[in-house]
């Protein structure tokens, strides 16, 4: 299972985030996503940890709370959804 954090300042950095969740259990991954034009962040992350139970502590904790001046908005991620095909272009 997988967190996702929005609302994140543009500052926050990989380490940030892992040691803010490490203080709800052992953190497996930290993903920050970045705007592939840009490279710079887009405002959210996922955050993967050991322990489905601890996961669920840092949702509780850490949904609302103030980070880094922004209001963080966490819970459980949704899975992917499959995009659809690219059209033709042309008309049908």
């Amino acid at each position: 299972m997988s967190i996702y954090v929005g609302n994140l300042s543009y500052t926050a950095k990989d380490e940030d985030l892992e040691q803010v969740f490490a203080e709800y259990g052992k953190v497996k991954s930290v993903t920050l996503p970045t705007d592939r034009e840009t490279g710079r962040p887009r405002g959210f992350a996922f955050v993967e940890m050991e322990e489905e139970s601890k996961e669920d502590a840092a949702i509780e904790a850490l949904d609302g709370a103030e980070w880094m001046g922004r209001e963080l908005r966490v819970n459980k991620a949704k899975p992917r959804e499959q995009r659809s095909k690219p059209s033709s272009g042309g008309w049908n």
